[in-house]
């Protein structure tokens, strides 16, 4: 079976594997097709929406033992068991859900703009889109052109990571470019480094929290001694005779 299918809900399944696994990120994000900075987001609970979670065991997409083996070995990939029921299309472009097709402008505009080498044809068939949408996009002409904000369609849920990593691999080759490597290497590092500065900024809003307790401690304790020395003078001699 072809290894880059993935689960029928892959955004349910990873919550639900997030969840219940001891799985690591990249092992979640292979398997469903994700992007690993996703996972990062629904284990932080950092997501704008929350996944209702989908058992990709009682699915007949995993069993039991292939997860304790993910779980015993970090380095090993998740097989699916069956691939989702799904009709396939053979001709025409990608079907995309209503609630998504608003979506593609933005996809297509971060295509073109990142990706100049991948030609209109894929653009279509990654996207689900035509080749006048794609050139009213790129000449500007579109007629909500001052709306779209170039977005990653991964993002946006119009295709999958493995999908666009496989067009933007093959576009890159066709188009003699070589440093395809290199490009992979240095957006493990952008992943490595983004998840390291969503850490030091939890760390930093730990420490300003843990100061402001402690200022707060330190001021009502200044309060309460401040406090004693009225009563202090209040029961001298001198106050009482005044009384």
């Amino acid at each position: 079976m072809a290894q880059n299918v993935a689960p029928l809900m892959p955004h349910a399944t990873a919550a639900w594997l997030v969840d219940n696994t001891s799985l690591g990120f990249d092992q979640i994000a292979e398997f469903c097709g994700l992007h690993i900075l996703e996972i990062q987001a629904m284990a932080d609970d950092m997501t704008s929406s929350k996944y209702t979670g989908r058992d990709p065991v009682r699915a007949g997409e995993l069993t039991l033992e292939e997860i304790e083996r993910g779980q015993a070995d970090e380095e090993y990939r998740l097989k699916i068991q069956k691939g989702p029921d799904q009709v396939r299309r053979t001709k025409g472009p990608r079907y995309t859900p209503v609630s998504k097709r608003q979506d593609k402008p933005d996809g297509i505009a971060w295509l073109l703009r990142n990706h100049p080498e991948i030609s209109d044809a894929q653009v279509c068939k990654l996207i689900g889109t035509t080749r006048n949408t794609i050139n009213a996009i790129r000449e500007r002409s579109h007629w909500n052109i001052a709306e779209i904000q170039p977005k990653d369609p991964v993002t946006l849920g119009l295709c999958s990571q493995r999908e666009l990593d496989a067009v933007v691999s093959k576009a890159a080759k066709k188009a003699g470019i070589e440093e395809q490597g290199v490009d992979e290497a240095k957006q493990g590092v952008d992943r490595a480094a983004l998840i390291e500065e969503l850490r030091a900024e939890r760390a930093e809003e730990k420490r300003v929290a843990e100061e402001a307790l402690r200022e707060g401690e330190e001021g009502e304790q200044g309060d309460a001694a401040e406090g004693e020395a009225p009563r202090t003078e209040e029961l001298t001699a001198e106050n009482l005779f005044k009384r």
